[in-house]
């Protein structure tokens, strides 16, 4: 008898579970609509490499098959070195310096999500709102490095093009908030001149650019130097409603 009286009440306290969880489950779905990926974890379709990027690179060659863009690689005084390709599933950046830009440069307000991994004393980044052109883009970044000798960590809003004055407010010194070689998610949400990131969940900036300097333009990847291996294996972006 207490045994199916006790049956019983684990039944009756699991249906009184079940709202609550419909409730979480339905939270959850609605927070995931809206998404648009932006890598198909086939190929390069829907990226592109500026034809003449700069440094060590003079031209970029497209390697195609099929009508699919599966690689780029970059042309070098001494041969060709492989910059930006997919396999696993991963989009993965190495060779000199050079940097993978959307299609489309007209993002303005959104989140935008990646899930990266980077190599010990690698150093990559997270463009937004950037143009598109050769050498380091001119827009923000948010960082991504867990132990390059560049003490700027993933996390933080890289302080260039004319942000050296708020480093203190948008950079995260000395310790990253992930190890190398290990995946990690870092989140962008950007609105009008409201700009947070956030890595793992956990908020790491939250600031404001008091001379809103880049309001819209292209996502962008960064392949810093020859030491690099970054890998992607998800980018997706939801957009938000433009800045009135």
């Amino acid at each position: 008898m207490k045994q199916r009286l006790l049956g019983l009440a684990v039944l009756l306290f699991g249906l009184a579970l079940l709202p609550a969880l419909d409730r979480q489950a339905a939270a959850d779905d609605k927070d995931d609509q809206g998404w648009v990926q932006l890598f198909n974890g086939k190929d390069l379709t829907g990226w592109k490499l500026h034809p003449k990027p700069g440094g060590k690179i003079g031209d970029v060659l497209p390697v195609e098959k099929n009508g699919r863009l599966l690689d780029y690689l970059g042309e070098l005084k001494d041969g060709t070195a492989l910059l930006w390709h997919v396999e696993g599933g991963n989009l993965i950046g190495s060779g000199p310096a050079s940097h993978l830009f959307s299609e489309r440069g007209d993002y303005e307000n959104f989140h935008y999500r990646i899930e990266a991994m980077i190599n010990d004393k690698g150093n990559s980044g997270q463009y937004f709102r950037t143009a598109f052109g050769p050498g380091f883009p001119q827009g923000y970044e948010a960082q991504i490095d867990a132990t390059h000798n560049d003490p700027v960590r993933t996390g933080s809003l890289y302080p260039a093009g004319g942000l050296a004055k708020y480093r203190e407010q948008i950079t995260v010194m000395n310790q990253a908030p992930h190890k190398p070689d290990e995946w990690f998610t870092q989140e962008v949400i950007a609105d009008g001149n409201h700009i947070i990131i956030k890595v793992n969940g956990k908020t790491t900036v939250d600031w404001k650019d008091p001379e809103n300097r880049y309001r819209k333009g292209h996502f962008a990847l960064q392949g810093h130097d020859p030491g690099t291996v970054v890998k992607f294996k998800k980018i997706e972006v939801k957009e938000l409603p433009p800045t009135k």
